[in-house]
């Protein structure tokens, strides 16, 4: 996925370090002469790498993968040397190639539009010539050939992916109808000598992400049209509309913008505020994509009707110029506009009786059954800045795009000028909160109740002559701790960004002379540093942009370590301890994203299961990986368990701690997996969750922290479509943690 180099380096110095959607990671392809580099793709990733350096960086005649992995130990990203298959294991492991096959909604879709298309052009007495552009599996190929389409020429860039697909037409009996060409669209050839005998008049992709033009769709269609198919042929899908309605809604918001911290303190309350450049920032233009059907419709308040932004005909040559497209909306509502909520459909075939769409289930009509998927959900984009509309009155909605991303801006008046006015770039961040924190961690700051339970700790344990330290990265704690009394606050912050937007902070809240920011590492602190003074009180969220699981937080024990000589014998630790949790669960529709398909609309593909068991066991089935399950729903069928603790009074361990032990299963249902999170203990009364809020009813439904991402371990043994009607009535499990590395490894065991 490639991107203008703004949004190439948001994605790379932002996102991925704070974690981009739960499955993904950027690759680097590094330019070894001098320090530039160019970024070109997002791939589905395992849980605790950042980025990899991919197979282009040689060393005489040998390659090297690198990966970037997080350690929980320094806090940092470092790169490893990983084995020469290291990349396309990790690649097929964690693809959304099952996801798609268990999209039974959009494979019948395709599937009817295919034949349709098909049935045109012979009805024409044309041969059917299909291209299929993306084609992975060669599933839509197939379907094409069964649909009576003379031949079709499945272009697929990815090697190891192309073998499959050679694999998987051979076995379906379709070799001598279907040529799969391993090179990029935009590198094949048409002619005598070409990969392509001649122009096809059938073109089929499903090049299409969440935001429907980020995986490049445009610039691929625009040279297919321009070089690949005939003119006027057929395009299956036909054409594509996006769709978007503004709304207001303070969770939403609570992503983009910092609201004020009320803090109470016995009789008086202080007020934490922040810069005016933070709360004028446009922000970023990169969309949240989410799956908006778990966000309660309470939560926001819709001011205007859904209205189509704009449509691509994909039967006819594209144009993936940067342009803007503008939509009268009357608002229903008064209110604060502050939200665009968007999605998009596909019409298969040129009447649009067959339709795929992503619509939310209460824009669809209650006698659907709304397919669940992951590979393309709803997206949310933040205004620049909140706008008040009256109802009735009249207000234009602008959709930019680019080649690979959108973004919006919203005008109340729209005169002879204003349609004059020209493209308008993307938003750059101002304020550098945007680049420091994801939408989470902008949710997670705005959290007042999560924020409550900080100051009733530190209330518990900051005395007048208290000198704290705080370490974690752009914390708010150093304000509270001064704000409730503390003589000195030091705080260290690793980067030269989190640094100055902190002091901005600080600033804006005058006490930039009472607060001392250090950007050093923890284990390089002097005594000058802290004005040779003794550390009495040690605080901590803890919060580490690296972090991707959550244990990698357990960085603070490492920190708690290095700064041990500057404690004092009687220093209080905040958190003082943390425990890390486990509850076994069934998903109503997560595990469907690792589960084996075998048959998709009656073609074979378990060549495709065995290729992902395969990279599984390679290394990515013994680890978790991290999701925000809050937009996952599933049920407990144990009770939660506590497995391990952590003594942060204590320095790190000098040996493996391990743990062993099984978890009764409570309630009937398939047990898809584990669900790990760590929860700190403020005080000794005082905890913060990670992970389960409440389990809130007698059937098991979960609620989860909104702003954290917890571990999900997924059992092999109930991915297998046999294994599912056996329910195990425990669970064993081993939990070690390597105090070497900072990681944790588990097995997970179903006793019958």
């Amino acid at each position: 996925m490639i991107s203008s180099a703004y949004k190439s380096l948001y994605v790379f110095f932002n996102l991925c370090p704070s974690g981009v959607r739960t499955n993904y990671l950027l690759v680097a392809q590094f330019l070894i002469t001098g320090q530039k580099f160019q970024l070109f793709e997002l791939k589905p990733a395992p849980p605790n790498r950042l980025h990899t350096i991919h197979k282009e960086y040689k060393l005489g005649s040998i390659m090297k993968v690198f990966c970037g992995r997080a350690n929980p130990t320094t806090g940092s990203v470092e790169w490893l040397e990983e084995d020469e298959n290291y990349d396309y294991h990790q690649e097929i492991a964690r693809s959304c190639y099952a996801d798609m096959l268990h999209d039974k909604d959009r494979n019948v879709k395709y599937y009817q539009g295919i034949r349709a298309a098909v049935n045109r052009v012979k009805e024409r007495g044309e041969k059917a010539i299909v291209l299929d552009i993306g084609t992975g599996t060669g599933l839509l190929s197939m379907m094409a050939v069964t649909a009576g389409a003379d031949f079709c020429y499945a272009i697929e860039v990815f090697t190891p992916m192309a073998i499959a697909a050679v694999k998987i037409v051979e076995k379906n009996g379709f070799s001598d109808k279907i040529k799969v060409i391993n090179k990029h669209s935009t590198e094949v050839t048409v002619g005598p000598d070409g990969d392509m005998q001649c122009r096809a008049n059938i073109l089929i992709t499903e090049l299409f992400d969440t935001e429907l033009i980020g995986e490049g769709a445009l610039p691929s269609y625009e040279h297919a049209h321009k070089y690949l198919v005939q003119e006027g042929g057929e395009a299956v899908p036909h054409r594509a509309r996006v769709y978007a309605q503004l709304v207001e809604s303070k969770r939403m918001w609570s992503w983009n913008k910092l609201f004020p911290v009320h803090i109470q303190a016995e009789d008086d309350e202080k007020i934490i505020v922040f810069p005016s450049e933070i709360e004028n920032c446009p922000g970023v233009p990169s969309v949240y994509d989410i799956q908006l059907n778990q966000v309660p419709q309470s939560d926001f308040t819709v001011l205007s009707d859904v209205v189509t932004m704009f449509s691509v005909d994909f039967s006819k040559q594209v144009n993936s110029s940067s342009t803007y497209y503008t939509a009268k909306l009357e608002p229903i509502k008064s209110g604060m506009a502050q939200v665009i909520l968007s999605w998009w459909d596909v019409d298969m075939d040129p009447s649009g009786t067959i339709k795929c769409t992503m619509a939310p289930s209460w824009i669809q009509p209650i006698s659907n059954d709304v397919q669940w998927r992951d590979h393309w959900m709803q997206c949310v984009y933040f205004l620049p800045n909140e706008e008040p509309v009256l109802q009735g009155e009249n207000v234009y909605l602008t959709a930019y795009r680019d080649e690979y991303s959108v973004w919006y801006k919203l005008q109340k008046a729209r005169n002879e000028e204003d349609k004059k006015d020209a493209y308008v770039g993307s938003p750059l961040c101002s304020c550098q909160a945007h680049l420091l924190w994801n939408r989470p961690r902008f949710g997670e700051l705005n959290d007042q109740n999560r924020t409550n339970q900080y100051i009733q700790a530190l209330m518990t344990v900051l005395e007048k002559d208290s000198i704290c330290l705080c370490i974690s990265d752009g914390s708010l704690l150093p304000l509270l701790a001064q704000y409730l009394g503390a003589e000195k606050v030091f705080t260290v912050e690793n980067s030269a960004v989190s640094h100055c937007l902190m002091e901005k902070i600080f600033k804006a809240n005058h006490v930039a002379d009472k607060i001392k920011i250090i950007e050093k590492r923890p284990e390089l602190l002097t005594a000058s540093d802290l004005e040779d003074k003794k550390v009495s009180v040690l605080i901590g969220e803890p919060f580490f942009t690296t972090s991707l699981l959550p244990w990698h937080n357990l960085y603070f024990l490492y920190a708690r370590t290095a700064v041990a000589a500057h404690l004092t014998n009687s220093v209080t630790v905040l958190p003082q301890s943390a425990s890390l949790y486990m509850m076994v669960v069934e998903f109503k529709d997560l595990w469907r994203i690792r589960s084996l398909c075998g048959t998709c609309e009656g073609f074979d593909v378990h060549i495709m299961d065995d290729m992902i068991k395969n990279s599984l066991n390679f290394r990515e089935s013994k680890e978790a990986e991290p999701h925000p399950l809050w937009e996952y729903p599933c049920k407990s069928l144990s009770d939660p368990q506590e497995v391990m603790t952590f003594d942060f009074r204590l320095t790190v361990p000098q040996h493996t701690l391990s743990t062993d032990g099984s978890v009764n299963l409570l309630r009937p249902g398939k047990s898809h997996g584990a669900v790990l999170w760590m929860e700190y203990h403020l005080t000794a009364d005082i905890s913060v969750s990670t992970g389960l809020v409440q389990i809130s009813d007698e059937k098991g439904n979960c609620k989860w922290n909104p702003h954290c991402k917890q571990a999900v371990y997924f059992f092999s043994s109930a991915l297998e479509p046999e294994t599912l009607t056996d329910f195990p009535s425990a669970i064993t499990y081993a939990i070690n943690f390597n105090p070497k590395t900072g990681e944790i490894a588990m097995s997970f065991k179903p006793l019958s």
